[in-house]
Protein backbone atom coordinates (compact mmCIF):
# COMPACT_ATOMS: atom_id res chain seq x y z
CA UNK A 1 0.00 0.00 0.00
CA UNK A 2 1.30 3.45 -0.89
CA UNK A 3 1.04 6.15 1.78
CA UNK A 4 1.16 9.46 -0.05
CA UNK A 5 1.68 12.84 1.59
CA UNK A 6 0.27 15.84 -0.22
CA UNK A 7 2.36 18.98 0.21
CA UNK A 8 0.92 22.48 0.28
CA UNK A 9 2.25 24.95 -2.28
CA UNK A 10 1.97 28.68 -2.91
CA UNK A 11 0.56 29.13 -6.39
CA UNK A 12 1.99 32.63 -6.83
CA UNK A 13 5.51 31.53 -5.90
CA UNK A 14 5.22 28.53 -8.20
CA UNK A 15 4.12 30.76 -11.08
CA UNK A 16 7.32 32.81 -10.72
CA UNK A 17 9.58 29.75 -10.42
CA UNK A 18 8.24 27.47 -13.16
CA UNK A 19 9.32 29.01 -16.46
CA UNK A 20 10.97 25.79 -17.61
CA UNK A 21 7.90 23.69 -16.75
CA UNK A 22 5.73 26.15 -18.67
CA UNK A 23 7.98 25.90 -21.72
CA UNK A 24 7.73 22.10 -21.68
CA UNK A 25 3.95 22.32 -21.28
CA UNK A 26 3.42 24.81 -24.10
CA UNK A 27 5.38 22.57 -26.42
CA UNK A 28 3.35 19.56 -25.28
CA UNK A 29 0.05 21.36 -25.93
CA UNK A 30 1.29 22.45 -29.35
CA UNK A 31 1.85 18.81 -30.30
CA UNK A 32 -1.71 17.74 -29.43
CA UNK A 33 -4.03 17.00 -32.34
CA UNK A 34 -7.16 18.69 -30.97
CA UNK A 35 -10.39 19.23 -32.88
CA UNK A 36 -11.65 21.90 -30.48
CA UNK A 37 -14.57 20.10 -28.89
CA UNK A 38 -12.77 17.70 -26.53
CA UNK A 39 -13.36 17.25 -22.82
CA UNK A 40 -9.95 17.34 -21.10
CA UNK A 41 -8.69 16.54 -17.60
CA UNK A 42 -5.43 18.19 -16.51
CA UNK A 43 -3.77 16.23 -13.69
CA UNK A 44 -1.71 18.39 -11.34
CA UNK A 45 -2.79 21.67 -12.92
CA UNK A 46 -0.66 23.83 -10.61
CA UNK A 47 -1.24 27.55 -11.15
CA UNK A 48 -3.58 26.82 -14.07
CA UNK A 49 -1.66 28.67 -16.77
CA UNK A 50 -1.29 25.62 -19.03
CA UNK A 51 -4.82 24.45 -18.21
CA UNK A 52 -6.13 27.78 -19.49
CA UNK A 53 -4.16 27.28 -22.71
CA UNK A 54 -5.82 23.90 -23.12
CA UNK A 55 -9.21 25.58 -22.70
CA UNK A 56 -8.34 28.08 -25.44
CA UNK A 57 -7.49 25.15 -27.73
CA UNK A 58 -10.95 23.57 -27.26
CA UNK A 59 -13.44 26.47 -27.49
CA UNK A 60 -16.32 24.03 -27.99
CA UNK A 61 -15.06 21.63 -25.33
CA UNK A 62 -14.44 21.69 -21.59
CA UNK A 63 -11.33 21.46 -19.41
CA UNK A 64 -11.08 20.50 -15.75
CA UNK A 65 -7.84 21.09 -13.86
CA UNK A 66 -7.25 19.29 -10.58
CA UNK A 67 -4.55 19.68 -7.95
CA UNK A 68 -4.20 18.47 -4.37
CA UNK A 69 -2.84 21.86 -3.28
CA UNK A 70 -5.40 24.48 -2.23
CA UNK A 71 -2.77 27.17 -2.74
CA UNK A 72 -2.30 26.15 -6.36
CA UNK A 73 -6.02 25.98 -7.08
CA UNK A 74 -6.63 29.39 -5.46
CA UNK A 75 -4.18 30.89 -7.94
CA UNK A 76 -5.60 28.88 -10.84
CA UNK A 77 -9.20 29.96 -10.25
CA UNK A 78 -8.31 33.50 -11.31
CA UNK A 79 -8.20 32.08 -14.83
CA UNK A 80 -11.72 30.62 -14.78
CA UNK A 81 -13.74 30.93 -17.97
CA UNK A 82 -16.90 29.40 -19.39
CA UNK A 83 -15.26 26.15 -20.50
CA UNK A 84 -12.64 25.93 -17.73
CA UNK A 85 -12.95 24.81 -14.12
CA UNK A 86 -10.59 23.85 -11.30
CA UNK A 87 -11.01 21.56 -8.30
CA UNK A 88 -8.93 20.65 -5.27
CA UNK A 89 -8.57 16.90 -5.75
CA UNK A 90 -5.95 14.26 -4.99
CA UNK A 91 -4.78 12.64 -8.23
CA UNK A 92 -4.56 9.33 -6.36
CA UNK A 93 -8.30 9.40 -5.77
CA UNK A 94 -9.79 10.30 -9.15
CA UNK A 95 -12.88 8.19 -9.83
CA UNK A 96 -14.35 9.52 -13.07
CA UNK A 97 -16.07 7.11 -15.45
CA UNK A 98 -15.79 7.67 -19.23
CA UNK A 99 -15.87 11.47 -19.02
CA UNK A 100 -12.76 12.64 -20.90
CA UNK A 101 -11.38 12.53 -24.43
CA UNK A 102 -7.90 13.44 -23.20
CA UNK A 103 -6.13 13.20 -19.86
CA UNK A 104 -3.14 15.55 -19.87
CA UNK A 105 -0.36 16.12 -17.37
CA UNK A 106 2.81 18.18 -17.50
CA UNK A 107 5.56 18.18 -14.85
CA UNK A 108 3.34 16.78 -12.10
CA UNK A 109 3.07 13.00 -12.03
CA UNK A 110 6.48 12.42 -10.41
CA UNK A 111 4.63 13.47 -7.23
CA UNK A 112 2.41 10.38 -7.61
CA UNK A 113 3.91 7.16 -6.25
CA UNK A 114 1.40 4.51 -7.39
CA UNK A 115 1.27 4.75 -11.17
CA UNK A 116 -0.44 1.40 -11.56
CA UNK A 117 -3.41 2.85 -9.69
CA UNK A 118 -3.09 6.09 -11.65
CA UNK A 119 -3.10 4.39 -15.04
CA UNK A 120 -6.06 2.18 -14.19
CA UNK A 121 -8.04 5.17 -12.93
CA UNK A 122 -7.18 7.13 -16.07
CA UNK A 123 -8.32 4.24 -18.26
CA UNK A 124 -11.70 4.25 -16.48
CA UNK A 125 -11.98 8.04 -16.78
CA UNK A 126 -11.43 8.08 -20.55
CA UNK A 127 -14.20 7.84 -23.09
CA UNK A 128 -13.79 5.04 -25.66
CA UNK A 129 -10.79 5.87 -27.90
CA UNK A 130 -9.71 8.57 -25.44
CA UNK A 131 -6.00 9.24 -24.91
CA UNK A 132 -3.51 10.05 -22.19
CA UNK A 133 -0.55 12.37 -22.75
CA UNK A 134 1.88 12.74 -19.85
CA UNK A 135 5.26 14.37 -19.36
CA UNK A 136 6.96 13.99 -15.97
CA UNK A 137 10.37 13.52 -14.37
CA UNK A 138 12.46 10.46 -15.23
CA UNK A 139 15.42 8.69 -13.70
CA UNK A 140 18.44 11.00 -13.82
CA UNK A 141 16.40 14.15 -13.16
CA UNK A 142 17.87 16.99 -11.07
CA UNK A 143 21.13 15.20 -10.33
CA UNK A 144 22.73 18.28 -8.76
CA UNK A 145 19.81 19.11 -6.51
CA UNK A 146 19.22 15.56 -5.36
CA UNK A 147 22.91 15.13 -4.57
CA UNK A 148 22.90 18.27 -2.43
CA UNK A 149 19.67 17.33 -0.64
CA UNK A 150 20.75 13.77 0.13
CA UNK A 151 24.02 15.04 1.55
CA UNK A 152 22.37 17.73 3.67
CA UNK A 153 19.59 15.64 5.25
CA UNK A 154 22.22 13.17 6.51
CA UNK A 155 24.15 15.81 8.46
CA UNK A 156 24.04 15.72 12.27
CA UNK A 157 21.98 18.89 12.66
CA UNK A 158 19.19 17.69 10.36
CA UNK A 159 19.18 13.91 10.24
CA UNK A 160 16.81 13.58 13.23
CA UNK A 161 14.07 15.26 11.21
CA UNK A 162 14.29 12.66 8.48
CA UNK A 163 14.08 9.39 10.40
CA UNK A 164 11.64 7.31 8.35
CA UNK A 165 11.46 10.02 5.69
CA UNK A 166 10.00 8.79 2.41
CA UNK A 167 11.52 10.25 -0.75
CA UNK A 168 8.69 12.35 -2.22
CA UNK A 169 9.12 11.59 -5.91
CA UNK A 170 8.70 8.71 -8.35
CA UNK A 171 11.09 9.08 -11.29
CA UNK A 172 11.33 5.77 -13.17
CA UNK A 173 13.47 4.51 -15.99
CA UNK A 174 11.73 4.32 -19.36
CA UNK A 175 12.09 0.53 -19.39
CA UNK A 176 10.32 0.26 -16.03
CA UNK A 177 7.44 2.45 -17.18
CA UNK A 178 7.07 0.56 -20.44
CA UNK A 179 6.67 -2.64 -18.44
CA UNK A 180 4.21 -1.01 -16.04
CA UNK A 181 1.87 0.46 -18.66
CA UNK A 182 2.01 -2.74 -20.73
CA UNK A 183 0.20 -4.42 -17.86
CA UNK A 184 -2.74 -2.03 -18.20
CA UNK A 185 -5.43 -2.10 -20.88
CA UNK A 186 -4.16 0.72 -23.09
CA UNK A 187 -3.31 0.37 -26.78
CA UNK A 188 -1.03 2.39 -29.09
CA UNK A 189 1.38 2.85 -26.19
CA UNK A 190 4.45 5.05 -26.63
CA UNK A 191 6.95 5.79 -23.87
CA UNK A 192 10.13 7.75 -24.51
CA UNK A 193 12.75 9.77 -22.66
CA UNK A 194 13.56 13.42 -23.26
CA UNK A 195 16.64 15.39 -22.27
CA UNK A 196 15.34 18.77 -21.07
CA UNK A 197 18.48 20.04 -19.30
CA UNK A 198 18.03 23.66 -18.32
CA UNK A 199 20.19 26.73 -17.84
CA UNK A 200 18.61 29.08 -15.34
CA UNK A 201 19.51 32.59 -16.58
CA UNK A 202 20.95 33.65 -13.22
CA UNK A 203 21.28 32.56 -9.60
CA UNK A 204 18.09 34.38 -8.56
CA UNK A 205 16.01 32.22 -10.92
CA UNK A 206 17.66 29.07 -9.61
CA UNK A 207 16.91 30.10 -6.03
CA UNK A 208 13.22 30.66 -6.86
CA UNK A 209 12.98 27.11 -8.19
CA UNK A 210 14.84 25.67 -5.18
CA UNK A 211 12.55 27.46 -2.74
CA UNK A 212 9.35 26.56 -4.54
CA UNK A 213 8.63 23.78 -5.15
CA UNK A 214 11.88 21.87 -4.59
CA UNK A 215 12.48 22.55 -0.88
CA UNK A 216 8.83 22.28 0.20
CA UNK A 217 8.84 18.50 0.91
CA UNK A 218 11.88 18.90 3.18
CA UNK A 219 11.11 22.11 5.05
CA UNK A 220 7.80 20.64 6.19
CA UNK A 221 9.75 18.22 8.37
CA UNK A 222 12.23 20.69 9.88
CA UNK A 223 11.66 22.75 13.04
CA UNK A 224 11.39 26.48 12.49
CA UNK A 225 14.69 27.20 14.26
CA UNK A 226 16.58 25.01 11.77
CA UNK A 227 14.64 25.72 8.57
CA UNK A 228 16.49 28.86 7.52
CA UNK A 229 19.94 27.34 7.98
CA UNK A 230 18.85 24.25 6.02
CA UNK A 231 17.59 26.45 3.19
CA UNK A 232 20.76 28.53 3.15
CA UNK A 233 23.07 25.50 3.10
CA UNK A 234 21.15 23.88 0.24
CA UNK A 235 21.20 27.09 -1.81
CA UNK A 236 24.92 27.67 -1.17
CA UNK A 237 25.79 24.13 -2.21
CA UNK A 238 23.55 24.31 -5.27
CA UNK A 239 25.23 27.49 -6.45
CA UNK A 240 28.62 25.85 -5.97
CA UNK A 241 27.44 22.84 -8.01
CA UNK A 242 25.56 24.56 -10.82
CA UNK A 243 26.80 28.12 -11.41
CA UNK A 244 28.63 28.64 -14.71
CA UNK A 245 31.23 31.28 -15.56
CA UNK A 246 28.64 33.44 -17.35
CA UNK A 247 26.34 33.51 -14.28
CA UNK A 248 23.84 30.96 -15.53
CA UNK A 249 23.08 27.86 -13.45
CA UNK A 250 22.83 24.41 -15.02
CA UNK A 251 20.63 21.55 -13.85
CA UNK A 252 19.82 18.21 -15.45
CA UNK A 253 16.16 17.64 -16.31
CA UNK A 254 15.18 14.26 -17.72
CA UNK A 255 11.58 13.62 -18.72
CA UNK A 256 9.39 10.62 -19.48
CA UNK A 257 6.78 11.11 -22.19
CA UNK A 258 3.76 8.82 -22.28
CA UNK A 259 1.06 8.53 -24.92
CA UNK A 260 -1.60 5.82 -25.06
CA UNK A 261 -5.17 5.21 -26.21
CA UNK A 262 -8.13 3.47 -24.59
Amino acid sequence: MFVVKNFEFDGEKYKKASKHQKEWGRRLIGELDLKGDETILDLGCGDGVLTAQLAEAVPKGRVLGIDASLGMVKTATRLLKENLDFQVMDINQINFIEQFDLIFSNAALHWVKDHNNLLNNCFKALKPKGTIRFNFAADGNCSNYFGVIRRTIKEARYRRYFNGFEWPWYMPKVSHYEELIAGCKFSQIEVWEENADWNFPNSAELVKWIEHPSLVPFLEFIAEEDAESFRNIVIKRMLESTELEDGRCFETFRRINVSARK
